[in-house]
């Protein structure tokens, strides 16, 4: 059962290995560069496991000591994961000790494998759904423990480095955006952000643009569904 739902989950996983890889070598590469031992990249691939708030640590580790900012840093970055968490509630029951690993290990891309991705009919989804989180993790700790551990080998110029989970996310959003017959999903997403940009600042916008994309997709559900926009 077990090696049925690793062979039907890793061929699902093939894309974010592909990026999980590089991203996460040029972020061991970024902490290499930045002073720390190739330990910080392993470990907080393993502990924090959000590559955008571990990129963002960097510059926390190298600031003064302020853990009420930094707590609410971390919490704006990765507020997105408590919609993560609602969408996912249905999919989660009866899981058993698999569901603790599964709220654990979600991220961006294995939240978008799971909740959209139905396994063969004689896989079991707890194990289909725990092999995807557990190889996108794995991805994720190779890159940044080989970075951390070579960076110091690699003579290049690193300025902007940290710019790879931005352009990541630009792919996403170009790739779900060609997907898409409808793109009303796509502008309410950006429509929000631009006004919450303006509202709030660079600095406080995130979590009121998840809120806005919230109410506007449930108060809008019905008729987006009905001209095929959430296809």
């Amino acid at each position: 059962m077990r090696k049925r739902a690793l062979r039907a989950a890793f061929p699902h996983t093939l894309p974010i290995m592909a990026g999980f890889l590089f991203l996460g070598f040029a972020y061991g590469v970024y902490m290499n560069v930045s002073g720390f031992s190739f330990v910080y990249p392993m470990v907080m691939s393993l502990v924090i496991f959000g590559g955008s708030l571990e990129f963002v640590a960097v510059s926390m580790l190298l600031s003064p000591f302020a853990p009420v900012q930094t707590f609410l840093m971390a919490l704006m970055i990765q507020a997105r994961h408590l919609f993560y968490g609602i969408a996912m509630l249905d999919r989660y029951k009866g899981m058993g000790w698999k569901k603790f690993y599964l709220i654990y290990g979600m991220c961006d891309e294995s939240f978008s494998i799971n909740y959209t991705a139905e396994p063969p009919y004689d896989v079991d989804r707890g194990w289909f759904m725990l092999f995807v989180t557990l190889l996108d993790q794995l991805y994720w700790f190779t890159g940044a423990t080989l970075g951390g551990l070579l960076g110091s080998l690699i003579r290049f110029d690193t300025t902007g480095l940290d710019f790879v989970m931005t352009a990541m996310f630009v792919v996403i959003f170009l790739d779900q955006w060609l997907k898409e017959q409808k793109h009303y999903t796509a502008l309410i997403g950006l429509g929000s952000a631009l006004m919450c940009r303006v509202c709030f600042g660079s600095s406080g916008f995130m979590l009121p643009t998840m809120l806005c994309i919230l109410a506007m997709l449930t108060a809008g559900r019905k008729p987006i569904e009905k001209a095929g926009g959430l296809a």
